[in-house]
């Protein structure tokens, strides 16, 4: 009987992974489960003769979402789903959270043709498009710029984005964002990434990635109470159950009591932490892809 075949979804600028996946393939095959890197939008591969196919660093979606969307639909066993794929790529659903009771950092959405508006009492709010990777087109600005935040609030607007508008918590300056891994709805690890708000132009998602030097860290009751409950959340307005989702990034910050607020729900491609966690995470991920394989 043949070896399970997986492929790993990357992009042109990364053809063999970025470099916290690196151990990916060996691990795999030491499982048994032969795997390899391939495109997204690569025409020579047969995406649907896989066994399964795992999106890991395709970070050149978001300047292609329609084609990249349409690939995810037309790839039979894709992980996670073509539908949490659609749903993840749009910060709309931090919204939809929101109201599903989720500890969410208050957002504001603004669609293309509305005014600039947001709470007088955000002192320093953070501008972003509602579909785009990392820190890649977002703003950071203090009350005093207001006219620059209407600037690029109106830039996002002409090149046809919706804007996602949100106070800036300042712990983000002294204690970054804490990272909450799942591996098919159970926790992995946690690990802690710097704030990159820091006035310097927007870069590509691979730069920021690379500017992105976590460090283990360790999830407290609080934080994984909120990140258990947006994934529940998340995979019950997909029609899902977490342990569906193969993988999971939970992103919290804290407001300014301490209090964990979900600041993104990763379901898509996010980094994973590999490369700065235990050696442990990694068996945990091929556990949970031998599982999936057995499910298909």
């Amino acid at each position: 009987m043949s070896s399970p075949r997986i492929l790993l979804v990357t992009c042109a600028d990364l053809p063999g992974g970025y470099s916290d996946d690196a151990g990916l393939v060996r691990a795999l095959g030491e499982a048994g489960v032969a795997a390899e890197w391939s495109r997204w939008d690569d025409p020579a591969v047969d995406f649907a003769a896989a066994d399964l196919v795992v999106l890991r660093s395709p970070w050149d979606y978001f300047e292609r979402l329609d084609e990249f969307l349409r690939w995810c639909d037309s790839v039979p066993r894709l992980a996670n789903p073509a539908s949490v794929v659609r749903w993840n790529t749009d910060k709309r659903y931090l919204t939809q959270l929101s109201s599903a009771g989720v500890a969410v950092v208050p957002s504001t959405i603004i669609a293309p043709g509305e005014p600039a508006a947001w709470p007088a009492e955000w002192a320093e709010v953070v501008v972003k498009p509602t579909v785009g990777a990392g820190s890649v087109g977002v703003g950071r600005f203090a009350r005093e710029r207001r006219d620059h935040a209407v600037a690029h609030l109106t830039a996002l607007h002409n090149a046809g984005s919706a804007a996602l508008v949100q106070p800036y918590q300042s712990s983000v300056d002294t204690v970054g964002e804490r990272a909450l891994v799942f591996f098919a709805g159970r926790f992995s690890h946690a690990f802690a990434k710097p704030a990159l708000l820091d006035g310097r132009p927007a870069r590509t998602q691979t730069d920021l990635a690379d500017a992105e030097v976590v460090r283990p860290a360790q999830a407290s009751a609080d934080y994984r109470a909120v990140a258990e409950h947006a994934l529940k959340t998340a995979a019950a307005q997909l029609g899902l159950r977490p342990a569906e989702l193969l993988y999971a990034r939970v992103d919290l910050i804290a407001d300014d009591t301490g209090a964990p607020l979900l600041l993104e729900l990763e379901l898509s491609e996010p980094l994973l932490g590999f490369g700065r966690t235990e050696p442990s995470a990694i068996q945990r991920f091929v556990d949970a892809v031998q599982t999936r394989l057995r499910a298909n």
